[in-house]
């Protein structure tokens, strides 16, 4: 592996006092693929709000006004996010999941991944079929 140049020593990034990342996994295992730059936009904006849970609670209107989107751009991107099973959401809080894979018998077994939407008839299905 190469050593990398540091650029600007004086300005190494540390992990500050407030909990706040980016998971390098989000490149690397290519979740951001085909994801609108308003969704990449508020995960970037949770990841900065959220605490060591990945929880954080920002109400519409505020979310929107600091990332400069009309209230349907918000809900877009928002289940874009849910759909795609970077965040959850229940309003009015959100959660950054974790990156993990998926584990395969949950999806061989349709179950849905968190933050991800379901009927309540898929979940009463769900429920009569568990052993």
């Amino acid at each position: 592996m190469k050593n990398k140049p540091i650029l600007c020593p004086q300005r190494l990034r540390h992990v500050p006092r407030q909990f706040s990342w980016i998971d390098q996994r989000l490149v690397r295992d290519r979740h951001i693929k085909g994801r609108s730059p308003q969704a990449l936009a508020l995960y970037l904006f949770l990841c900065t709000v959220a605490d060591a849970q990945g929880a954080s609670y920002y109400s519409d209107s505020s979310a929107a006004g600091m990332l400069g989107f009309e209230s349907g751009e918000l809900r877009a991107a928002r289940r874009e996010l849910v759909e795609a099973g970077l965040v959850a959401f229940n309003s009015p809080f959100y959660q950054v999941l974790s990156l993990e894979p998926e584990k395969a018998e949950a999806r061989e077994s349709g179950q849905a991944r968190v933050g991800e939407e379901r009927s309540i008839g898929e979940i009463l299905r769900s429920m009569m079929e568990a052993p």
